[in-house]
């Protein structure tokens, strides 16, 4: 499965008409710009969001919010919006652009300050929110499921880095992207230092082996996705086992089914790891039936743009 790029076009022209948010502004998005001496962009010192929005909902809008916050406080970063009010700046830079369906990156940066590391000589950090569609895979792939390779590079070190804070920094992630690149797929699973799966390099793994199905604990350093809880949820609401546990690549290859889950990719099988068929070589059952289930909640679980429209459940 070819992961080769499409060059030919611009890949900034579908948002040349966007409006976006940035420090307190409603503004076109050729005028949005940061300092070129902001921490986010020398050091990638800040935090991020990715939310989704189904039929006028931002789906778990108050979920990633209060991790959006918790990762502020792991980097001692203090947001100059209330929570409360960011809940509205998301929600009005999707009106401003017209959407109902579409793709949310809440930016939260150091903002500029000196060419030093020093992140207290950063007076006021700057707030971004960018409203816009995606669609991260093409749907055959949702329908036949992915081919995905382990990755050499490890993901990062839990005492140097807890990846439940979702910082600017991917470049680990990047450099595992690069790998499944170079491998033909569009996906890569990234180990720890001890050889346990832990995560893709942008999704939380779910494998599901006699019916009861696991994922790894987030205190191995992986990030707590908020699409991840969810389909927990709803994996326990019909009736599976779900466990938190580690996982090898043997539990991997050896498994019934696998299938990855985030903001962007929502629930996806993965069909193939390392050469390596998963059970029968097409996406299971189990796996089939929490994709339907999460896409019957997703307009529904979250907040609506416009409340008067449809009831918040």
């Amino acid at each position: 499965m070819s992961a080769q790029p499409d060059n030919s076009k611009d890949p900034l022209a579908p948002y040349e008409d966007l409006i976006v948010f940035i420090d307190g502004e409603y503004v076109p998005a050729r005028e949005a710009a940061i300092s070129v001496f902001d921490h986010g962009l020398l050091y990638g010192d800040g935090i991020f969001e990715g939310i989704r929005l189904y039929a006028g909902c931002v789906f778990k809008l108050d979920e990633h919010l209060d991790r959006l916050y918790d990762s502020a406080r792991y980097l001692n970063l203090t947001i100059p919006i209330p929570q409360p009010q960011m809940r509205e700046v998301v929600c009005e830079t999707c009106r401003r652009n017209g959407l109902t369906n579409g793709y949310i990156r809440l930016v939260v940066t150091r903002g500029p300050g000196t060419m030093g590391l020093a992140p207290w000589l950063c007076p006021r950090p700057s707030v971004v929110c960018i409203a816009a569609s995606i669609q991260l895979y093409p749907k055959e792939y949702y329908e036949k499921g992915l081919e995905v390779v382990c990755a050499a590079t490890r993901r990062t070190y839990i005492g140097a880095f807890n990846a439940r804070c979702k910082s600017l920094n991917y470049l680990n992630n990047i450099m595992a992207k690069i790998e499944g690149h170079n491998a033909g797929c569009l996906e890569a699973l990234m180990l720890d230092q001890s050889g346990f799966v832990i995560e893709a390099t942008g999704d939380n793994v779910f494998l599901v082996k006699g019916g009861r199905i696991t994922t790894p604990p987030t205190y191995q350093g992986n990030l707590r996705g908020i699409t991840r809880d969810f389909v927990v949820e709803l994996a326990r609401e019909a009736g599976h086992e779900v466990a938190e546990e580690p996982i090898t690549t043997f539990e991997v290859y050896t498994a019934d089914e696998c299938f990855l889950t985030g903001t962007a990719a929502e629930a996806i099988p993965v069909i193939k790891v390392d050469g390596r068929p998963i059970g029968d070589g097409k996406p299971g059952p189990i796996t089939r039936a929490l994709i339907a289930a999460f896409r019957a909640r997703t307009a529904t679980d979250g907040v609506m743009l416009h409340p008067s429209e449809a009831v918040r459940s």
